[in-house]
């Protein structure tokens, strides 16, 4: 028997081979592969297996990987992740599992941190009532409870997952701080000269009252962090807290076991008084400093996650229905496509549509980026989140939910945040050795320093070695980079640019060529007709334009779409066509009234041997050399007409372009156009490398001779005969205001759909790869100066010693500094 299952949790060859490992040992499994692009395990085995039983196996390895039948649908939680109320979706921050999420809020299995709560888009829910007495009545409206007749008071928000995560934390870190704060005055006092304490009672009994305020802060404050390293050291997922479970652990226990077996230890470990050396101070103060740094990190990781917070406020919670010429407020999850939708000067819009009545000018800039507003007139779409100017105007519903473009940013925003750098590897690979290596690099400190080191030598050896285990920060490396490629791709979504992952940011910034589509690319994509022309031999420009828009009704080509339109201002009859055929990148034809009719460019001419008369021939040229499109119509292989259709070049255009080449990135025109028509937009451009009459195969050609000889090619497009190429291409950027096609194809989405996006994309790439190598570099010096100095090695120069507290308080600094710096591209400039 041959049975296929989804995996999920595996991000690499090791995954792979591991699970493989696991599920080989299944009693009955004959053979397995398992593949890791398509997150498949094909098993083979004798006689049926429950699918249980391998559930079990990888619930038994840690439960890192998860097996499911294909469409089950999956729950990600993994082994030892303590239950909580989270609603949402949580992920690791440092991504130890790539993608891999969770339906309940916890520690991450592999690094121990903190679950990030993901924010996904939900209908506001502060709009709702309820009575205090009675909590099942929900009113949309204030008002009294029709079972007591108490008044209905508003539903409060629940708090989210990381507020509920940071207000816990500081709890705890308070109660630390309560208990910590006596115990370092206590041990503090040993240093003055006739220590007052003594006078109240002696040393020994101060050694047990601080054991006794240690124990909250052990067993209850900080117990997370020895949770969070037996776990880690049970799975062999060596992380940041098994480092301080080890030191702080070492040190809490040596000073418990030295006052309950005091003669167990030689004399170098003891006072004058007899009484062993006792670090409570030391193990309450590097637990109260790691969990100041857990308190700051999460409400740093709070901002870093801004972008979305502030996209999801954009929505609002109220809608005013149109119906039957009466309105009625609803709130938006009441609203059904094809609603008719009144939006009163100021308000925000609720869900995406078209506008059917009115006119206004609507910002957009939450969005898109720019600041202008844009007006709007019927037929125009309008989104959701999007703020209407002054004048009032109805709308039609044409998307709601998680169907309208702010929920697609979101969904983005989401996916891009927990996807994985390339830039990563380097920390993973380093981060794999690093703990292990720290250990050993404590035991060999402990060894040299009771070796070589000055009385008590054992003493210098323990605190030197726990200093050690303490200021060693994995967690720096392994946030450096998703806390950069977070906060960067918020700032993107903030100004028009969508990133589909973390890997086009990083190849976006090495580009150096980037190829760009003509139509509504360069242009504005609002091709009009400008003229229509007849051979006057046989047919009429009437009925030239009639057997046009005949033909293109049957197309969904953008060119098409504006015959067509013509045509029916134009008062024109449309013809009945059979046998229509679109012929991709060249035009269409059919058979009208049993005759056959073509409509297409030069290249489609050429291909059926079209006679062309020199008359029409020389007007359709003269057009051309002004920048305009023209497609030739065909009664029987002979050219009988043309039209006209000219799409005017957006403004940013040329901005943009001589923005890209200043910084040295070659810019290439690829369009389906003529020669004369390519050349014309080219000149107005400036732009001197440009090919004409490509096809989406010459196009996808182009993007690999360049890509084979060395260049980083980047493509701009916004239609289907785009999308090979962007597919193809290092970086595939599609222009917001194409086709679905394009933009699933491409890696980066601009939401306006001009040019000076790919400028936003160039600099937002550069800034977030710069800030990524100075968080990496600041994490690797870090430790690399901080762990020799912990180990003592300035002490035989300057007599410098580094106590496990200051160890301790950078250890905890060292995270924050990364995720403040990545916090630093929230005010920078892209434009």
């Amino acid at each position: 028997m041959k049975h296929t299952f989804h995996i999920h949790g595996m991000t690499c060859n090791g995954c792979r081979a591991h699970v493989e490992e696991t599920l080989s040992k299944v009693k009955g499994v004959s053979s397995i592969s398992v593949d890791l692009a398509n997150s498949e395990a094909v098993i083979e085995m004798n006689t049926h297996i429950p699918i249980e039983k391998f559930k079990k196996a990888l619930q038994k390895d840690g439960g890192r990987y998860t097996i499911h039948s294909p469409g089950e649908k999956q729950v990600h939680v993994a082994k030892g992740i303590p239950k909580g109320k989270g609603t949402g979706t949580f992920y690791c921050p440092m991504h130890c599992e790539g993608d891999k999420t969770y339906e309940e809020s916890g520690d991450c299995p592999v690094c121990g941190m903190a679950l990030v709560e993901e924010q996904t888009y939900s209908t506001p829910t502060d709009s709702q009532y309820t009575c205090p007495m009675h909590p099942e009545i929900i009113s949309d409206e204030p008002g009294s409870c029709p079972i007591c007749g108490m008044a209905l008071v508003s539903v409060k928000a629940e708090l989210s997952a990381e507020e509920r995560t940071f207000k816990a934390l500081l709890q705890k870190f308070w109660v630390a701080m309560v208990f910590t704060l006596p115990i370092f005055l206590i041990a503090m006092s040993e240093m003055v000269t006739e220590n007052p304490l003594y006078t109240l009672i002696d040393q020994k009994n101060w050694n047990w009252v601080q054991f006794g305020l240690s124990l909250p802060v052990v067993f209850y404050a900080t117990w997370m962090f020895f949770e969070r390293a037996y776990r880690s050291i049970k799975t062999w997922n060596l992380n940041m807290f098994t480092l301080i479970g080890i030191g702080a652990g070492v040190a809490w226990s040596f000073s418990v076991f030295g006052m309950f077996f005091p003669e167990f230890f030689p004399s170098q470990f003891k006072t004058e008084t007899g009484n062993v050396h006792v670090y409570f101070e030391a193990a309450t103060v590097i637990l109260t400093l790691v969990l100041l740094g857990q308190v700051l990190e999460a409400r740093a990781h709070s901002k870093t996650n801004s972008a979305v917070k502030a996209l999801l406020n954009l929505a609002p919670n109220k809608a005013i229905r149109v119906k039957d010429g009466t309105e009625e407020e609803i709130t938006i999850d009441q609203i059904v496509l094809g609603d008719i939708l009144r939006v009163k000067p100021g308000n925000k819009i609720a869900v995406d549509g078209i506008l059917t009545e009115g006119y206004s000018s609507v910002d957009e800039s939450m969005i898109t980026g720019e600041p202008l507003p844009v007006t709007k007139s019927v037929g125009d779409k309008v989104h959701s989140g999007t703020i209407n100017g002054n004048q009032s105007f109805l709308m039609k519903a044409e998307k709601i939910g998680s169907d309208t473009l702010l929920s697609q940013i979101i969904r983005m925003v989401n996916e891009a945040s927990r996807s994985k750098a390339p830039i990563q590897n380097l920390a993973d690979k380093v981060s794999g050795y690093f703990v292990p290596a720290v250990v050993l690099i404590a035991l060999i400190t402990y060894g040299v320093w009771v070796i070589w080191g000055p009385a008590p030598a054992y003493v210098y050896a323990l605190v030197n070695a726990i200093a050690v285990l303490i200021i060693a920060c994995p967690c720096a490396l392994g946030l450096a980079t998703p806390m950069s490629v977070m906060v960067g791709v918020g700032k993107g979504a903030q100004n028009g640019v969508l990133i589909k992952n973390a890997e086009a940011l990083e190849r976006m910034d090495k580009v150096d060529t980037i190829i760009i589509d003509k139509t509504g690319t360069i242009t504005e994509g609002k091709p009009a007709v400008e003229s229509v022309g007849a051979s006057g031999e046989t047919v009429t420009e009437k009925e030239v334009l009639q057997y046009i828009i005949s033909l293109n009704q049957l197309s969904e080509h953008p060119l098409a779409e504006a015959t067509v339109k013509y045509g029916k201002e134009q008062g024109v009859k449309l013809l009945d066509v059979v046998e229509f055929r679109a012929i991709t990148g060249k035009g269409v034809e059919g058979i009208i009234h049993g005759k056959k009719v073509s409509l297409g460019n030069e290249k489609m001419m050429e291909e059926a041997k079209t006679r062309i008369s020199e008359d029409l021939r020389r007007k359709v040229t003269a057009f051309q050399r002004k920048g305009k499109t023209v497609s030739f119509l065909t009664v029987e292989s002979k050219a009988v007409g043309f039209v006209v259709i000219g799409d005017k070049i957006k403004e940013s255009s040329k901005k943009a372009i001589k923005a890209l080449q200043d910084k040295g990135i070659g810019v290439i025109m690829l369009t389906g156009d003529n020669e004369d028509t390519a050349k014309a937009v080219a000149n107005e451009l400036h732009l001197s490398d440009f090919k004409a009459g490509m096809l989406p195969a010459d196009k996808l050609r182009i993007v690999e001779e360049l890509q084979q000889n060395g260049r980083v090619v980047a493509m701009a497009g916004d239609g289907i005969n785009d999308a090979p190429a962007l597919a193809k291409s290092d970086v595939g950027i599609a222009m917001g205001t194409g086709t679905d096609v394009a933009i699933e194809s491409a890696k980066i989405t601009l939401v306006k759909g001009d040019l000076q996006g790919i400028v936003k994309a160039k600099n937002l790439s550069s800034k977030v790869m710069r800030n990524i190598k100075q968080n990496l570099f600041f994490a690797l010096v870090y430790n690399t100066v901080g762990i020799p100095i912990a180990a003592g090695v300035l002490f035989p120069f300057f007599g410098i010693l580094l106590s496990p507290m200051i160890a301790a308080a950078a250890m905890s600094f060292s995270s924050v500094s990364v995720i403040g710096n990545a916090l630093r591209l929230r005010t920078t400039n892209i434009n």
